[in-house]
């Protein structure tokens, strides 16, 4: 970047050009715009400094003219186009104009390319002259444009003719002293061969965004003229004006007419709107998804979505298609609560839903308007949570299971070892279904005006409602079809609306940024599965991502995004480490999924906020170990096994493989000595998991104690209990990282996200290539959760575990 500065530093003061006909001077030939290039929007998309073409990506058009009282002797048109594929961001521009009156027509096609703080374009000039004989003069542009903050830009242009005889060279630079649009202070000098280095023409003046939309302008030139604007935005239509003086008399004016991108504005705040956001959640929803082939979608782009509309002045709602709804509890709350905080602005809620159970009607029930299908149905049980127990079917086919339990609650064995809960499992368990039950209740209660005895009746008397039965309770407000939403909402607001959805609703979306510099950024780590050194949630590559956002100064702040029951102390204790590190450094916020208990919340501890939905699933701190061992399993499969050691200990690991779940059992269990050496490690990791929560939350190490000994919490409880911060979102996450980090919304930030997405999974590739074939949803396709089960605790056996039992395999809460 140093030398292509200096080149063109070298370009403007060594070799100027002399003005000749076809050929204007910079000023002259910037005479459209309101400012210098550099210091309001994108100036003339290329045509002045093809360098600002880097810093957009949308389809812009103007048409600009000049002169005086009604006589027009300069016309413009001028393009922007966003880059496609391999081909980066290019602008056209046509310009008529005449010198010494002969008409020219500028012909330029310019490129540019960079990053986010710095830009290198180059353009070509085509000017035919109106003479008495057909003459060309090609010129060419090269520009450059440095932001390095949101204060201050540099810009560098240099123009020749093709045979380099004659030279033009220009720097402009612009101040912003509060970071923004608010006020900008520019200036610019152009130098020609005909001039001594310090005999050029200069500029300088003032851009001042007085309201959204609205831009108020004032400029004066060296050879004492003042030219005073105005831009003013519609939204995706801009006009502006400006006028000339000479020695305080009018000269001529300029007007342009802009249409493209969105710009926000101060009119739409005043019209009605017409256009409604369509949102679809049929298709499962993660995390991330698949780079290639995976038709998923993601949380964080929800929850942003939501956010979009309700800011934007030309929305006046959101309908919702929830048919075939796969999402996660907590998922479900997050989105709900994003949608509840959008109805505050004022703009409705309308979701439509065709078979409903308890979540997806707690869901449907913060809209403004329900919809039912005539032939859906809404089931209301309640809330149920069970296991499944293999003790006895392990015993029968010879697969033998050794549990250490110190605590009480510490359960997550159970499943392999029982054939029942424990009492204080079950007591643990009911309280979770209790608090379950009781948040989905409030919130239908208070979103619909049921009182409690109708509640109540609704789960333990009716259950099952068709639609004709839904609407007569209460718990729709209307039947249709999905087809008949348009005519149901025109209804709704008494006029007709414009329905949005997926990739025109994100173009609708899509606004223009002016703003210098690198944004900040705040990083989003997914921490998610069985916690793991290579599976799962891969703990060394994962605590990469983290050391990555940790040395990055352009990322202010870490929220890490936590979706585990546990797994291996090590593989925590590697990540854990990691965000220790990081919050010496910057914030670090956790937001706790459906699942974020055990080595969950071991993950958890080393941050500045801890938060957690009402019904997250959290804590469970405490250490379990246990093995499977053959226990008559290889005698009737027809194994045997032999082995030679050198070493006591040996052959502890050694056993055999078991068919289809692809794992190995013990060939022995245990002898007392070596059962010891297990107690003394889980103790030892117990000690320290409370000890480390203690000096990580600010508290004595009986109180931690007090709350753990394995004991699983809803993440309202654990509120109480201090063990969670506050309840609420990713994005409240998010937001509370923001304004940690000091980061003002207002001026912008971005989002990076970790970990890098994988290219495709060889399922999901098949899937979507079948779905075509025949037409249907792609399939969620997973592993059994029972096997995963199986295979982990098998890769751990004896080793101390921070782990929930089996039912939380799936994140779900059925």
């Amino acid at each position: 970047m140093k030398t292509i500065l200096l080149i063109t530093s070298i370009l403007i003061i060594s070799n100027p050009i002399k003005s000749q006909p076809g050929f204007e001077n910079y000023h002259d030939r910037n005479d459209f715009f309101l400012t210098s290039p550099g210091a309001m929007q994108l100036g003339l998309y290329g045509y002045d400094n093809p360098a600002l073409l880097n810093f957009t990506d949308h389809f812009d058009l103007m048409f600009a003219w000049s002169g005086e009282y009604g006589s027009f002797n300069r016309r413009g048109l001028f393009l922007s186009l966003p880059s496609f594929g391999f081909v980066p961001q290019t602008g056209f521009a046509v310009v008529n104009h005449t010198i010494d009156d002969k008409q020219i027509t500028d012909y330029r096609v310019s490129t540019a390319f960079g990053g986010e703080t710095f830009g290198i374009g180059a353009g070509f000039n085509l000017s035919v002259r109106d003479t008495e004989y057909f003459n060309r003069d090609h010129t060419i542009t090269l520009g450059t444009i440095y932001h390095p903050s949101s204060f201050f830009s540099l810009g560098l242009t240099g123009t020749s003719v093709t045979n380099f005889s004659h030279y033009e060279g220009t720097i402009d630079l612009a101040l912003r002293p509060f970071g923004n649009e608010k006020l900008t202070i520019f200036g610019d000098y152009a130098l020609r061969n005909d001039m001594r280095i310090f005999d050029g023409y200069w500029s300088t003046g003032l851009a001042v965004k007085a309201l959204p939309g609205i831009r108020l302008t004032g400029r004066y030139f060296s050879f004492d003229t003042f030219t005073a604007g105005m831009q003013f935005s519609l939204g995706n239509i801009g006009i502006s004006t400006q006028g000339a003086f000479n020695d305080l008399k009018y000269n001529h004016n300029t007007y342009a007419v802009r249409v493209g991108s969105y710009e926000k504005n101060m009119p739409d705040k005043f019209r009605r709107a017409r256009n409604w956001a369509s949102i679809d959640l049929r298709k499962p929803m993660r995390y991330q998804r698949y780079k290639h082939f995976d038709e998923s979608y993601t949380l964080l782009e929800k929850l942003q979505l939501i956010d979009a509309v309700a800011e934007n002045d030309r929305f006046g709602g959101i309908v919702i298609n929830t048919t075939g709804m796969d999402i996660s509890h907590t998922m479900s709350w997050e989105l709900r609560e994003q949608l509840k905080k959008f109805r505050e602005t004022g703009k409705s809620v309308i979701i439509f839903i065709d078979n409903a159970g308890m979540n997806t009607y707690h869901f449907a029930s913060v809209a403004d308007l329900i919809i039912m299908h005539p032939f859906g149905t809404i089931n209301l049980p309640g809330y149920i949570k069970g296991n499944v127990y293999l003790g006895n079917m392990l015993e029968k086919v010879g697969i033998g299971f050794k549990e250490f339990r110190f605590h009480e609650y510490k359960s997550g064995f159970e499943p392999l070892s029982g054939d029942r809960m424990s009492d204080e499992d079950r007591k643990q368990h009911q309280k979770m279904v209790d608090e379950f039950y009781n948040l989905v209740k409030e919130d239908v209660m208070f979103s619909r005006g049921f009182t409690e005895d109708e509640y109540e009746r609704f789960i333990n008397e009716i259950f099952h409602f068709t639609a004709e039965k839904a609407h007569e309770h209460g718990l729709v407000d209307t039947l249709g079809r999905w087809t008949d939403v348009n005519d149901i909402i025109d209804a709704l607001v008494g006029s007709e609306i414009r329905l949005l959805e997926d990739n025109r609703l994100q173009r609708f979306l899509q606004r223009t940024d002016y703003s210098w510099g690198r944004k900040p950024k705040v990083a989003v780590i997914y921490a998610e599965g069985f916690c793991d050194m290579e599976t799962g949630m891969k703990a060394r590559s994962l605590a990469d991502d983290i050391a990555e956002a940790r040395e990055d100064n352009t990322v202010k702040a870490i929220v890490l995004r936590v979706e585990s029951p546990g797994g291996s102390t090590l593989a925590m204790d590697i990540i854990a480490e990691e965000l220790r590190k990081a919050k010496e450094e910057k914030p670090v916020i956790i937001s706790q999924g459906a699942v974020a208990a055990s080595g969950g919340y071991w993950l958890s501890m080393y941050s500045d906020v801890i938060v957690a939905a009402p019904n997250t699933v959290t804590g469970s701190i405490g250490v379990i170990a246990g093995w499977l061992y053959d226990k008559g399993i290889k005698e009737k499969l027809g194994y045997t096994t032999d082995f030679v050691k050198k070493g006591e200990f040996a052959d502890m690991g050694f056993g055999i493989p078991v068919p289809i779940l692809n794992m190995p059992l013990l060939d022995r269990r245990f002898t007392e000595q070596e059962e010891k050496i297990i107690v003394d490690m889980m103790t030892n990791t117990y000690e320290r998991f409370v000890t480390e929560i203690a000096d990580a939350r600010g508290k004595e190490y009986d109180d931690v104690e007090a709350i753990s000994r394995g004991r699983i919490w809803s993440g309202k409880d654990a509120m109480e209990a201090g063990l969670v911060d506050t309840l609420g979102s990713l994005m409240t996450a998010i937001n509370i990282a923001l304004e940690k980090a000091g980061i003002d919304i207002e001026e912008g930030y971005e989002i990076v996200e970790y970990p890098d997405p994988e290219l495709f999974s060889f399922s999901g590739l098949i899937a979507f290539f079948v779905s075509r074939m025949i037409e249907v949803e792609s399939p969620e396709v997973t592993k059994d959760p029972l096997v995963q089960y199986l295979q982990f605790l098998n890769k751990h056996n004896s080793e101390p575990l921070l782990l929930l039992p089996l039912e939380y395999m799936d994140y779900y809460f059925d």
